[in-house]
């Protein structure tokens, strides 16, 4: 299977893959999306600010608030009203009003998937990290020297690291002792932030599938030590779960709201995050009606979060174009305000004997000025090749092995949902996607060495660290480099 993703489709705002009930679920701003004829907009303060009779000229112009993130001075309204934008434009103290969209952001799916006994490994007096069943097949750690870190000690206590995404598996036992579940939310209407559920024909709940792209970010990101499955990049950080998306889609409004719940500190009722990571991104013509509005919110969100302290760091997108020169078109929210875009490197042929573990994606967006940093992200460059589909084994630990065609060790395994049953699934996917939390580890490696740092500070950490790949300086495909953890914890 192909991992390439295709264009990004705009639709107007509607219920994504399920026909459940505007609702919310978990922690922080309440809000809801409304079926039938009603629309849902995105209001924008003027000076940065509401208005302080807010609702009330919402309710004038027939609509209704569902949330107020006042520290950015956005809301988010509901209303069946055909004429309520232009109404609530002409009041006072309202810079542009825009009705919502959802971005399709088409995201990778699992190439295949394993399972892991629990407890089949002993952990001995070996390194950290090295008796999990499927290290050997884990390349992605090595490729930014996260081992050598481990062993001196940094796994990123401490660092909060909030993944904006699909549905977290809760149960995943990779996931589940990192995981505040008690700062986790959602703000998809209908779903928890642990579930990714739709409706099938006869009413019933099911598994949208078996991958669950938010669980494999979060396990690329802090996959605890265990000694059974995988191991993540910051193992000893705590994941926090917000979902944005569901079923690969996520309106602008799910996202800003995520964004700042994330960004805000737990004492004013938000996630208390360090750093925030987003595998998702939409390549969208900046022109359409609306968007420049919605664009502006959503970097009115990650300003927010800079200024709150909080690192944003995205994926660059799997659409192979250089992002600095698509006229109008932009990709957010990695080219959104103080957001660390981050490209994909991957082997060509590691099960093969390649050792190079740095070789620019065929898929990877580019661009000198667009691409802060590039991180593990997998590939599939031998699919379809007889070298590719031949049988390749890894040795698992501390017994057996795994065979599959040799084209999907190039790719990143992480944890997966798996079937319903199962705690300690496993899942191989490649893309932007698994680049950018990678980066985000990390920095989560960072942040449990010397403490929360300032995003400017903790960016110029990562680049100063990072390894100076292509040409010297920035480059298009590495931007500053690929990031390198031991050095970064030096």
């Amino acid at each position: 299977m192909r991992l390439r993703l295709g264009a990004v489709a705009l639709v107007v705002l509607a219920a994504a893959c399920s026909n459940e009930p505007a609702a919310r679920s978990g922690v922080g701003p309440s809000f809801s999306v409304s079926g039938g004829s009603a629309r849902t907009y995105v209001i924008l303060g003027s000076g940065g600010a509401l208005p302080s009779d807010f609702a009330s000229q919402v309710e004038a112009a027939g609509g209704s608030v569902s949330a107020t993130l006042g520290g950015i001075g956005v809301g988010i309204a509901v209303s069946d009203e055909p004429g309520f934008a232009g109404a609530l434009n002409r009041g006072s103290g309202i810079q542009a009003v825009a009705e919502d969209v959802i971005l399709d952001f088409g995201q990778p799916s699992a190439a295949g998937e394993i399972e892991a006994a629990a407890g089949e490994s002993d952990a001995g007096q070996a390194s950290h990290g090295s008796t999990e069943s499927f290290r050997n097949i884990q390349w992605a750690p090595d490729a930014i020297s996260a081992p050598a870190a481990w062993h001196a000690g940094y796994r990123g206590a401490g660092a909060r690291v909030a993944i904006l995404d699909g549905g977290l598996y809760s149960s995943h036992v990779d996931i589940a002792l990192n995981l505040d579940a008690a700062r986790s939310a959602s703000f998809v209407p209908g779903q928890a932030y642990n579930t990714d559920l739709r409706r099938n024909a006869q009413n019933q709940f099911v598994l949208t599938d078996t991958f669950w792209h938010g669980t494999h970010v979060a396990g690329i990101v802090a996959a605890r030590a265990n000694n059974i499955g995988t191991v993540g990049i910051a193992p000893e950080a705590t994941l926090i779960g917000v979902k944005v998306l569901h079923c690969g889609s996520g309106a602008f409004s799910w996202i800003i709201q995520g964004i700042y719940y994330a960004a805000t500190p737990i004492a004013e009722g938000g996630a208390g995050a360090h750093i925030i990571n987003m595998s998702l991104g939409a390549l969208i013509d900046g022109r359409g009606p609306g968007i420049a509005h919605l664009l502006n919110a959503l970097s009115r969100a990650t300003s927010y979060a800079n200024q709150r302290g909080v690192t944003v760091i995205a994926a660059a997108g799997n659409n192979a174009v250089d992002i600095d020169h698509t006229n109008n078109m932009v990709f957010v929210p990695a080219q959104s305000v103080g957001v660390i875009a981050v490209s994909a490197t991957s082997p060509a042929g590691w099960a093969l004997g390649s050792t190079n573990l740095d070789v620019p994606t065929a898929y990877t967006n580019y661009g000198q000025s667009a691409i802060t940093l590039a991180g593990p992200g997998g590939d599939d460059p031998l699919f379809g090749t007889p070298q590719g589909s031949a049988a390749c084994t890894k040795p698992r630990i501390p017994t057996g092995s795994v065979t599959t065609a040799c084209w999907v060790f190039d790719l990143v395994m992480a944890p997966c949902r798996g079937s319903a049953s199962s705690t300690a699934t496993y899942c191989w996917a490649a893309g932007t996607s698994m680049a950018s939390p990678a980066v985000a580890g990390v920095a989560a490696l960072l942040v449990g060495k010397n403490g929360p740092m300032h995003p400017a500070q903790l960016e110029a950490a990562l680049r100063a660290s990072a390894d100076d790949l292509g040409k010297p300086g920035n480059d298009d495909f590495y931007g500053r480099g690929r990031v390198n953890a031991w050095r970064a914890v030096q």
